[in-house]
This record gives C-alpha cells, structure tokens and sequence, in this order.
C-alpha cells in the first residue's frame, strides 16, 4: 500500500503504556475464546467476565516505543485517515453526513464504553463511544499466528472496523444488539455472522475506493483476502479446538469473509451489501 508521506488522521487517541485492567483466568484456550467472540467486533467486557473477571494495573513509567511500532502507529493513522475520506464522500453521495470515530492506540488493557478490554481480544469497536481500539502488537500476531503478513492485511483489519462504525452510524448496530435477548445464542450468532459479514463487505468498499485513489499496490488485495480467510470462525475452531462447530459461528466462515469483501470491492457501493436479507450467504 503506497501510504508513506500522506495524510495522517487527527483522530487518534493515543493511550500506549498508560495501563488497565489485565485479564486473569481462562488461560490459552480462554484467550482464543476471547479472540473467536470478540475479534472485528465483538463485546470484550463480556466475555471477559465470564473467564474470570481482571484485575486493576497501571502504569505511571513513560511508554517508549519501538522505531519499528512507531511507524506502524503512523501507518494505521493513515488508513483511517482514508477510511474518513471514502466514507465522507461516500454518505455524501447518499444525502448523509459522516461522523468520523476516533481510533485508541493501546498496549496491554483498555477500558471502553463497552468495557475492559485486553490485547488477547484483537482489535474491536465499541459503538458506545464511537471509538476503535487497537493494540499494535496485533499486527504481529497477524504475520505469525494468523500467518497474514504484508501492511494492507492489517489496512484490512482496521477497515473493518470502520465498518462497524458505518453500521453504527446507519442504525444497524441498534437494530441488532436487542436481539442478542430475544433470540437463542445459535439464532443469535447467525445474526452476528451477518454483521459481521457486512463489515467485511464495508471493508470491501473501502478498498475499491482506495483502489481508485491510486493507493492500492499490487498484492495487497490479495492480503487483504487472505488476512480474511485467517480469521473466519472455521480456520480458528480447527486451529484451536481440532475441530468446527458451525451452530457456535459468530463472524463467519473462512470463504464468506472472503467473499464479501471482494463483494464489496467490486461494487463500491452502500446497497448491494444488505447481508441480512441476503439468501446465499
């Protein structure tokens, strides 16, 4: 992704080293727990509630980052400052206005209006403060753990949040989250794998625009595709448990997440990515 030497956004809070609450309890098998519910999306507090609760640190010692992070820090800001350009002008053209949300940087633990949150959990949007959260040694994890390297894989993640701020800002979100007491957890997780699928397909449109900015390179919608594929609900049920269980799906299987993505990075467009009405999900 050509990126270096453009715009970085203003709306990056940066909370590195200032310290939270460290998850305890659950442990290896917890964490990917966690990171199945919660990543792109989910409701960390909750889930880490149910593995044993955290306990309270903070550090008053100055965060000194890496050359290597600092610059990873200035990349992310990038992206999102071409997320806010694509989706201003992309609800202009629908007669709405955009509200840019505001990206955390975070090492360790953070608290959200949806809760605290520990890195385990992976990057995620709270809809409660209009903010994403985001702990840089994640990019890491992606190249090693979800062996999805190269800078637009990560580009990828962070659009995909964005998306879910779309969502939130297009009311779907609202429409959503009551459900979650109204329906069984098997309906209900049909359900998210639909929103989920959409912010796939946000992330999508995104990138088409991005594309036409001349900032796409080549190989990074491959990237892209592939940083999708790692973290469908099946890739990581067989990588963590031996085994899929398709009913306990929450995101997506490894090919939907794909193909919504490229869904949307075909058509550029808010209609064509309805996934709640779609019948060939």
């Amino acid at each position: 992704m050509d990126w270096k030497g453009r715009k970085a956004s203003r709306n990056v809070e940066d909370r590195r080293g200032k310290g939270g609450a460290i998850v305890a309890g659950g442990g290896i098998g917890g964490l990917l727990i966690v990171l199945l519910v919660a990543f792109l999306g989910g409701d960390p507090g909750v889930i880490m509630d149910q593995l044993g609760g955290s306990t309270g640190t903070t550090s008053n010692q100055p965060y000194e980052a890496t050359p290597e992070e600092e610059e990873l820090a200035e990349f992310v800001s990038v992206v999102l400052a071409d997320t806010e350009e694509v989706w201003t002008e992309v609800f202009a053209e629908e007669g709405m206005e955009y509200v840019e949300p505001t990206l955390v940087l975070y090492t360790g633990s953070v608290e959200s209006a949806c809760g605290t949150a520990g890195a385990s959990v992976g990057p995620f949007y709270c809809p409660g403060d209009y903010k994403l959260y985001i702990d840089l040694s994640f990019y890491n994890e992606l190249q090693t753990q979800f062996q999805a390297p190269g800078d637009f894989a990560m580009a990828y993640v962070v659009a995909h949040e964005v998306g879910h701020h779309v969502q939130n800002l297009l009311g779907v979100m609202e429409e959503v989250q009551p459900l979650r007491n109204q329906l069984s957890e098997e309906e209900y997780n049909k359900v998210q794998v639909r929103l989920e699928l959409q912010a796939d397909y946000l992330s999508g449109v995104w990138a088409h625009h991005a594309q036409g900015m001349g900032y796409l390179e080549e190989g990074d919608l491959q990237e892209a595709l592939t940083a999708a594929s790692a973290v469908g609900d099946d890739t990581i049920q067989q990588r963590s448990r031996g085994y899929v269980v398709p009913e306990s799906f929450t995101h997506g299987s490894s090919e939907q997440r794909q193909r919504w993505f490229k869904k949307g990075f075909q058509s550029g467009n808010l209609k064509d990515g309805d996934t709640f009405n779609a019948t060939d999900l």
